[in-house]
């Protein structure tokens, strides 16, 4: 059993230039926590020294301490004197690059959030912004990766290795470049040193730029890559993408006020534009008869899992969603299959195996009468998705309670970890069995 301090480690999590995160469960096996161990890249440390790398770790670590915000991931321990010195997190399985899908080449598209929920998001990271910068800390690394995801869908900005203090410089390479290219703002390409709280926010817009879109910003305006976007979004990103960061938003709060006001232009107009008759363009139509779908649990790893789940490269079910009927307000048809849908579910996230408990005595207590309840596979769980925003999406209203919009399925990828589906976000993944989703209850034949 390996230990760090006194922390048992479970698995890696991620790595970065300056080190590693553990899972990690503190002492007895409870809680799970996630625990970041200075354990820099070999060019970092040329380029910095170990020294000066311990020091801003040390600095990292004291400023999410000392931090406390809704939207800042939060530290909970910390040996800073031990070789080498680590402290612990929360653990928060999602981030925002995982809910997107983007890849390791960000040219390459990524999954499109609504936009409402696209705001959220934003505002909720530019709250975290907020608490830095008036703590005089500029972020200098904001990206889809750095922005984790708790239980509740929650933004909390996390990864400050790179951060700035007001004032402080940093010593190494005139020429190092800081952040990740295609999210830093010009002045920060060209002087590291240089970049204030307005380098935060050009980062943000981009990111949002990407989340309504699924590109990163380019020669087309926003308003011509998403359906429905008009020239306010235009407007918006004009200003927050701008060359001269004396043309951005005045500071994080400012830019929360723009959004909220987009928000609210967004209600309106998605109103009157669902109101058409019409549908929206490039709706799959409907197959005669839907194949049957497997309904015993199975094992299969992301190699498999496309093909055999009909999905396209971002991960999304390519065959149209199940044709859903109201039975009452417990229960849902599958006009086509015959299968019972829960339309709530569990009314908290919880791991895999209490998923399987709680499907289980759904089913020995005789939910709305029926014995047959069960954790639905993927492919089951898949038909539930319904068509991206470009495809038809933004006016779709779901008759499912949409606090359950992460779903646990009853197939593994692997020997620690199942396959989920993201209603809202409209895709299939695969998690560690730790994290924690609802649970949505299926009942019908077993084929």
């Amino acid at each position: 059993m390996k230990l760090i301090g006194k922390y048992q480690v479970l698995g890696l999590l991620g790595r970065g230039g300056m080190g590693v995160v553990h899972k990690v469960a503190a002492p007895g096996g409870w809680p799970l926590l996630a625990l970041k161990l200075l354990r820099p890249s070999d060019l970092l440390a040329r380029l910095w020294g170990r020294a000066e790398l311990r020091r801003r770790f040390a600095r990292e670590a004291r400023l999410l301490a000392g931090l406390r915000h809704p939207n800042l991931v939060a530290v909970l321990d910390m040996d800073l004197v031990a070789n080498p010195p680590y402290y612990v997190m929360e653990y928060l399985c999602d981030n925002l690059g995982q809910l997107i899908g983007e890849g390791y080449d960000p040219q390459t598209p990524s999954r499109v959030l609504r936009p409402e929920r696209a705001l959220a998001l934003t505002r909720q990271a530019l709250a975290g912004l907020a608490a830095l910068h008036r703590a005089g800390v500029v972020h200098r690394d904001f990206k889809p990766y750095n922005l984790l995801l708790d239980d509740q869908g929650r933004a909390r900005l996390a990864d400050l290795g790179l951060s700035r203090l007001r004032g402080e410089r940093r010593p190494g390479p005139a020429n190092l470049k800081v952040g990740s290219p295609h999210y830093a703002a010009p002045e920060q390409v060209a002087d590291p040193e240089s970049a204030g709280p307005a380098a935060d926010l050009y980062a943000v817009a981009v990111c949002l730029h990407r989340l309504v879109t699924g590109l990163l910003p380019g020669a087309l305006p926003a308003s011509a890559l998403a359906p429905g976007l008009d020239s306010a979004w235009d407007d918006f990103f004009g200003r927050a993408l701008a060359a001269d960061p004396a043309r951005r938003p005045a500071s994080a709060g400012r830019m929360i006020d723009d959004l909220s006001a987009l928000g609210r232009r967004w209600a309106v107009r998605r109103g009157e534009l669902c109101a058409l008759a019409q549908p929206w363009p490039g709706v799959a139509q409907r197959e005669a008869s839907p194949a049957p779908l497997p309904a015993r649990p199975a094992k299969f790893g992301p190699k498999q899992a496309r093909q055999r789940l009909g999905l396209d490269e971002l991960w999304r079910p390519l065959a149209r969603p199940a044709r859903l009927a109201a039975i009452d307000d417990r229960l849902a048809r599958d006009l086509d299959r015959g299968l019972i849908w829960q339309r709530g579910g569990s009314g908290r996230p919880m791991d895999w195996p209490s998923a399987q408990a709680w499907a289980a005595e759904l089913a020995q207590s005789g939910f709305a009468g029926r014995h047959d309840w069960r954790l639905p596979t993927a492919a089951e769980a898949a038909t539930l998705i319904g068509p991206p925003p470009a495809q038809g999406g933004l006016c779709l209203e779901s008759i499912f309670d949409q606090a359950q919009s992460r779903l646990w399925t009853s197939d593994r990828a692997s020997f620690r970890a199942a396959w989920m589906v993201g209603l809202r976000t409209g895709f299939v993944g695969r998690q560690d069995f730790t994290c924690r989703n609802h649970v949505r209850a299926v009942g019908g034949p077993i084929l």
